[in-house]
């Protein structure tokens, strides 16, 4: 069993490699965006704890030429910036209030340092999504759409309530790239609600 699961492991990671991307987890984003649509071309995207620069490269190519995406990270990209991105190397907690109306989409794969500890680790992960799901709800456009990582653990249940007081489609995900044995799942919301409480679809 175990023979298998780092066979599977290696593939993604050689993949990545072959198709240079610095991360294998473009390829959890990649099963994302085919399953629900995610991105289209034009589309202004604001990619959270974008680095090493995986997922920013995947969105800039599906946003196109006359789409934008913007990376957000206190980490270093490991990728060279194409025209359609830009990096702010800050926290994202630092820049919750700085954004307009602007995203079609945002996404946000970030991560907090583990302890070992799984309700530890659960809280610092939930309060990390907390805070994407605030930005999202400021700072998406009418009908937008959120993706979000997240571990199972208490709290959880909660937090997906609150997501769908804002989106009129929410809906845990778990891509196939991620590890066997992982608690990691995405949570995907669709049609970003506006002020008025109306959506679009």
């Amino acid at each position: 069993m175990k023979k298998k699961k780092n066979t599977r492991q290696d593939f993604y990671f050689k993949k990545a490699k072959k198709e240079n991307y610095p991360a294998r987890s473009v390829y959890k984003l990649q099963e994302i965006d085919k399953k629900y649509r995610l991105i289209k071309p034009g589309d202004f995207v604001l990619d959270i704890g974008c680095a090493p620069g995986s997922w920013m490269l995947y969105l800039a190519e599906r946003a196109g030429r006359k789409g934008k995406v913007v990376g957000v990270d206190i980490a270093d990209l490991k990728i060279p910036l194409k025209g359609n991105m830009e990096f702010i190397k800050q926290d994202i907690r630092e820049l919750a209030g700085s954004f307009g109306r602007d995203f079609d989409v945002i996404v946000s794969d970030v991560a907090p340092e583990t302890s070992g500890i799984h309700s530890v680790d659960v809280g610092r992960s939930l309060e990390l999504a907390e805070t994407a799901l605030s930005i999202a709800e400021k700072a998406l456009k009418p009908g937008g759409k959120f993706v979000c990582k997240l571990f199972e653990g208490e709290g959880v249940e909660k937090f997906l309530e609150e997501a769908k007081n804002i989106f009129s489609f929410v809906k845990p995900f778990r891509p196939k790239a991620v590890r066997k044995h992982s608690r990691e799942f995405y949570l995907i919301v669709r049609n970003f609600k506006n002020e008025l409480g109306s959506k679009s679809l």
